[in-house]
């Protein structure tokens, strides 16, 4: 029946073989990766403050260090979705729920961002600039998709359905993937 426990070992618990779904992940957590380092500009070495238990209120409201604490958990994810590394199924449920909320807020956070960082007053004067012919790269309404945001939303439901696929293959119990 499927992909069942088919092994227990010493410890009570049954080995039972990686989703393709969780699998998947190896290049979707690639992906976001380097989208998550490109909209924040995320450094290749973040330094923590650890000084005392309140020192992480300041820094958890940063959206470049959110992102680059996603961008952890994704470095974590894309090793347990690697065939033959090891690992349990709450292991992985537990990843993809600390990088819910980060993932579902990058998008917007990304615009707070970019607009935080505009110099308003270079993009007024080169509205001045433009004729009433040119054709820009700008959506045509307020409300219009962003592709990027779109494939990023796309990818971020592959990371659902891989915990999915976990829970379902597992029966909802915790077991060793490999």
């Amino acid at each position: 029946m499927g992909n069942q426990p088919d092994s227990e070992d010493g410890g009570g618990l049954a080995t039972i073989a990686k989703p393709d779904e969780l699998l998947a992940l190896h290049s979707v957590t690639t992906e976001m990766f380097a989208m998550l380092r490109e909209w924040f500009d995320v450094p290749d070495h973040v330094t923590l403050d650890l000084c005392e238990v309140d020192s992480a209120v300041a820094e958890l409201g940063d959206p470049q260090l959110v992102a680059a604490m996603a961008m952890r958990k994704l470095q974590a994810l894309h090793l347990l979705s690697t065939p033959g590394v090891r690992t349990t199924t709450d292991v992985v449920v537990t990843i993809v729920q600390d990088l819910q909320r980060a993932l579902l807020q990058a998008p917007s956070m990304r615009l707070k961002v970019a607009a935080e960082a505009a110099d308003w007053d270079a993009e007024l004067a080169s509205l001045a600039d433009l004729d009433d012919t040119s054709t820009g790269t700008a959506p045509d309404a307020a409300d219009a998709a962003d592709p990027e945001v779109d494939h990023f939303r796309v990818l971020h439901a592959l990371l659902v359905a891989a915990v999915e696929a976990v829970v379902q293959s597992s029966e909802g119990r915790i077991c060793y993937l490999l």
